[in-house]
């Protein structure tokens, strides 16, 4: 069952869990998404979606800002960006915002009587790399982070505050937009912050999400949220 409603200035798509509610997911689309696009995205590649007994996946929508890899036109983006490009620096000042943002949904999880060890937060693309500063730097104590097609600039914050989190990465290996490598590089430096990183190459994946990688991401959540 899928329902819309507000987190402070979030929109935001809920997919209930069929049963009773012990554990919650938060998906963060990429940009110029919405969290109504990746929903149905997620059902498309696989039917019936990203569905759980018990585990309540939320998917937000950023709102519009003006962005500067598209010369400052609107979009749904989480942060900003000077350059899409993992040499660029990081444009932290919309960065904290959006975690603050953020962490109001994490809030709205835990007066439902969720703990934080029962939620993951994740997300395509940008919204896997909004999902690490997120988790890294804000909520380590959560039960995971995942990112698919994402990446981390070189020299970012979020190195500095890995901890002991758990992350799932997957990547295309013929994604063009963002590189296979700049997330296996990210994956390596997360790994030595102190982070507990698997990473999935996807062969000839282009930077778009599949069957496979979300099968992975299934059972990964489950290990991690198992049915209490």
């Amino acid at each position: 069952i899928a329902a819309h409603a507000g987190s402070g200035a979030l929109r935001k798509c809920v997919v209930s869990p069929t049963g009773k509610h012990s554990a919650s997911v938060i998906f963060l689309h990429g940009s110029g998404d919405t969290g109504q696009g990746l929903r149905v995205w997620v059902r498309d590649v696989m039917m019936p979606g990203l569905t759980f007994a018990h585990i309540r996946v939320i998917y937000p929508t950023a709102p519009a800002r003006p962005y500067t890899p598209m010369h400052g036109a609107l979009s749904t983006v989480w942060f900003d960006r000077y350059k899409i490009s993992y040499d660029s620096a990081e444009h932290l000042q919309s960065i904290d915002a959006m975690c603050s943002t953020l962490g109001s949904i994490i809030q709205d999880e835990v007066i439902a009587g969720i703990p934080k060890h029962r939620i993951i937060i994740g997300g395509f693309s940008m919204g896997g790399a909004m999902a690490l500063h997120l988790a890294c730097r804000y909520h380590p104590d959560v039960a995971g982070v995942y990112a698919l097609s994402g990446f981390l600039n070189k020299d970012s914050v979020a190195f500095q505050s890995g901890g002991v989190l758990r992350l799932f990465q997957c990547h295309g290996t013929s994604d063009e937009l963002v590189l296979h490598q700049w997330g296996e590089d990210t994956s390596v430096l997360l790994q030595k912050a102190g982070m507990k990183t698997t990473f999935h190459s996807l062969p000839g994946l282009h930077h778009q999400i599949s069957l496979q990688e979300m099968e992975l991401l299934k059972a990964w959540i489950l290990q991690k949220l198992p049915s209490s």
